[in-house]
C-alpha cells in the first residue's frame, strides 16, 4: 500500500529507489538489530536511514518489512520496493537464503546440451544483478559454471559485488574457468572435506565440508556462510543446486521467472522426490512481477 503527500513533488524513480535499497543494503549489515521503523531518505543529498518521524524520509518502513510513501512515486519505483525491501534487510538478526532459476513455460532450464542463454530477457537478467548487489555472497553448482563460465558480478547495475561460491564436490572444475581468474570478488570453492590438500586456483579459497548420501552437507555451507557474515545468501543455479536447497528445507525464498518460451525437452528446473498426491505439493505464498516478456514469481518458503 501507498500513501502519498499532496503537493507538487514529482515521483522518486527507480534510481532514486535503488540508491535508497543499497544504502539500507550496507546499513543493515553494519548493526545487530535494524531498528523497528524506520525512514528512508536524504540527508545533505546523500541516502540515509532516518527516524520515522524525520520529515525528510520519503519512505516509512515497518518491522515486518511493509511500507508505506509519503511522496509520490512510480510504479516501477514502488515494485523495487516490494521485491527487494526483504533482501536489502538482511542481517545478523534476519538471514535470508534466496534461489532464483529462470525456466521456459514447459519447465526446461536449458536444453540438452546445456545451452540456456536466451531463455529470460534483459528484464531478467538486470534483476539477477540486483539480487546480487543485495546479497552477501551468490552461490552456484559447478555445473552452471563449466557451462555457462558466468563472471557472478553486477556489472548491470550499481552496487558491490557478492562473495562467489562454487559447490564443486569433487574438485572436478578446471582452473581456467574466468571467475576464478578475474580477481573481480572473493571466490570461496567449496568441495569434500578430503579433498582439501589439493592445490586450487590462485585467489581461490578451498573449503571443505562433509558428504552425506544426497552430496555436501548444505546446512554446514550455510552455517559456515554466516560465521563469515555472509547472511544474505543467493542461490543462483543451476536446477540440481536449487532443488537441493529446497530439498533440505534451506531456502527462505524462491523466485521463478518464466519464459513464454516451449523447449519441448532439456534439463528440468525443480526436481523433487515423487509425491503419491497434489496435497503434498508445495504451494507457497507468492507475488508476481512481469520483466519484460516473462514473469517472476517470488515466492515465501519461510515464516
Amino acid at each position: 500500500m501507498i500513501a502519498q503527500r499532496q503537493g507538487t513533488e514529482h515521483p522518486l524513480d527507480p534510481e532514486q529507489v535503488w540508491l535508497l535499497l543499497l544504502k539500507l543494503r550496507r546499513t543493515a549489515r553494519t548493526l545487530s538489530m535494524v531498528p523497528g521503523c524506520f525512514g528512508l531518505g536524504l540527508d545533505a543529498g546523500q541516502p540515509a536511514i532516518l527516524s520515522a518521524d524525520d520529515p525528510a524520509a520519503w519512505v516509512i518502513v515497518h518491522a515486518d518489512g511493509s511500507w508505506i510513501a509519503r511522496m509520490p512515486m512510480s510504479e516501477t519505483g514502488a515494485e523495487l520496493l516490494d521485491l527487494y525491501l526483504p533482501v536489502a534487510l538482511v542481517g545478523r538478526s534476519r538471514p535470508l537464503t534466496v534461489a532464483h532459476l529462470g525456466q521456459s513455460l514447459d519447465g526446461r532450464i536449458a536444453t540438452t546440451n546445456g545451452a540456456s542463454c536466451h531463455i529470460n530477457g534483459p528484464e531478467n537478467l538486470t534483476h539477477l544483478h540486483r539480487m546480487r548487489a543485495l546479497c552477501d555472497a551468490i552461490v552456484v553448482g559447478a555445473g552452471t559454471v563449466e557451462c555457462d563460465d558466468p563472471q557472478l558480478t553486477t556489472r548491470r547495475v550499481a552496487g558491490p559485488h557478492p562473495v562467489r561460491v562454487v559447490l564443486d564436490p569433487r574438485r572436478r572444475l578446471a582452473a581456467g574457468h574466468g571467475l576464478f581468474q578475474d580477481r573481480a570478488a572473493p571466490t570461496l570453492l567449496v568441495c569434500d572435506e578430503a579433498l582439501t590438500d589439493r592445490p586450487g586456483p590462485d585467489h581461490v579459497e578451498i573449503i571443505g565440508v562433509p558428504r552425506t548420501d544426497q552430496g555436501l552437507h548444505l546446512s554446514e555451507i550455510v552455517r559456515y556462510l554466516h560465521a563469515c557474515g555472509l547472511y544474505g545468501i543467493f542461490i543462483e543455479g543451476g536446477g540440481l543446486t536449487v532443488s537441493a536447497f529446497l530439498q533440505a528445507g534451506l531456502l527462505d525464498r524462491l523466485q521463478i521467472a518464466v519464459a513464454p518460451l516451449i523447449i519441448g525437452s532439456g534439463r528440468p528446473g525443480i526436481t523433487l522426490p515423487a509425491i503419491e498426491d497434489l496435497s503434498q505439493g508445495l504451494r507457497p505464498r507468492h507475488r508476481r512481477y512481469a520483466m519484460g516478456e516473462d514473469v517472476l514469481f517470488d515466492c515465501r518458503l519461510g515464516p
